[in-house]
């Protein structure tokens, strides 16, 4: 394989193998509606073989971050079909993260009365809400009926992302959100049907990608993970049991038939990545992380071995829209402003030259 020869992931048509990773960037207006801004910002980058979209809350408890996007009002199906037709225009093939943030959130920036988890546990640390710092709050444990609800709700969103003209949605169960709290044995102290066991922690994760699968289907959706990767209070420290619920994850999806499985992992040949891959049966989109850029060469090399199927890249595509064209021409890069990924402007958003400009 080669990382600039194009792909099918079930009904996803990439145009190349490089992907733009999920990053939040937090331009949507107050009542998360994505804006003009955010239109011209994805129809930029729309040259990469798939752009997965920054994680869009599928229900107000789930909002994590002020500036963040939903997919639940009307006003916000519409905002968001607008980019998904710029992005067409483009080329370009998108799909949106669904993403809830649980535990990682607080009333001041969702304005509902609560944060839910899979137990009454508060992440670590602080968070920026419009109104200052604020410590992360305790969370209500969801009960089995509420646990029911979420579910619902992700499946919800995921309609009104194809709805909005999106080509598939990823399950966002990665980084310490709602999906990876329940299957670490440290924020999911539950002892009921969804915790103690690793196939219990990851009955959660299964609910929800069956019921997107179900309502979209599962050749338009797609799972993110990131297996040990340790982050807000969500540990994963002993490597049996993360090797154990993981597999129960892949195995638990593998029937679905599901369009990619995407895996956040510092070391993407490991054999705990390739063992979600054969055991999910799905195509494998890798990603180094937030610490280990991913380099051209290293991208290159794990699409040409065969260690995944595509490659998604995060801080190299904020800088250069145009990265899979800049790479394939072996082009210089355009360097990221960290001190602007997150902001209301269009200062360091959508004002990086692509490689057409700067000739």
């Amino acid at each position: 394989m080669n990382l600039y020869e194009p792909a099918v992931f079930g009904a996803l048509n990439l145009s190349n193998r490089v992907v733009m990773a999920p990053l939040t960037r937090t331009r949507a207006d107050a009542d998360g509606v994505p804006t003009a801004t955010m239109e011209q910002y994805y129809r930029q980058r729309a040259g990469q073989g798939l752009i997965i979209t920054e994680g869009t809350w599928p229900a107000p408890e789930g909002k994590s971050y002020p500036g963040q996007p939903g997919i639940v009002t009307p006003e916000q199906i519409e905002a968001w079909r607008r980019i998904a037709d710029a992005v067409h225009e483009a080329g370009g093939t998108i799909v949106m993260q669904l993403m809830h943030g649980g535990r990682v959130s607080h009333p001041a920036i969702s304005g509902e009365p609560r944060v839910v988890a899979p137990s009454a546990l508060a992440a670590p640390g602080d968070t920026h809400t419009p109104d200052g710092k604020a410590e992360l709050p305790v969370a209500h444990a969801l009960s089995e009926e509420e646990v029911a609800s979420v579910v619902a709700q992700f499946a919800q969103a995921a309609r009104n992302a194809i709805a909005a003209g999106m080509d598939g949605v990823e399950v966002h169960g990665a980084n310490g959100y709602l999906v990876h709290q329940f299957l670490s044995p440290v924020s999911n102290i539950r002892e009921d049907r969804y915790g103690g066991a690793p196939e219990n922690r990851a009955r959660f994760a299964l609910e929800v990608v069956h019921a997107v699968a179900e309502a979209v289907g599962a050749d338009r959706t797609g799972i993110r993970l990131s297996p040990q990767h340790n982050i807000q209070g969500v540990l994963e420290e002993d490597e049996t049991d993360a090797r154990a619920v993981y597999a129960a994850v892949a195995r638990g999806v593998a029937p679905l038939g599901l369009a990619f499985v995407d895996v956040l992992f510092a070391a993407p040949t490991a054999e705990i990545v390739q063992q979600i891959r054969r055991a999910a049966g799905a195509p494998l989109i890798v990603n180094s992380g937030f610490a280990e850029v991913t380099a051209k060469a290293d991208a290159e090399t794990l699409v040409a071995e065969g260690w995944a199927d595509a490659v998604a890249v995060g801080r190299p595509v904020i800088a250069n829209p145009d990265l899979a064209v800049r790479w394939a021409q072996d082009a210089a890069l355009n360097q990221p402003r960290p001190e602007l990924f997150y902001g209301a402007t269009a200062e360091g958003y959508i004002d990086y030259p692509s490689l057409e400009a700067a000739i």
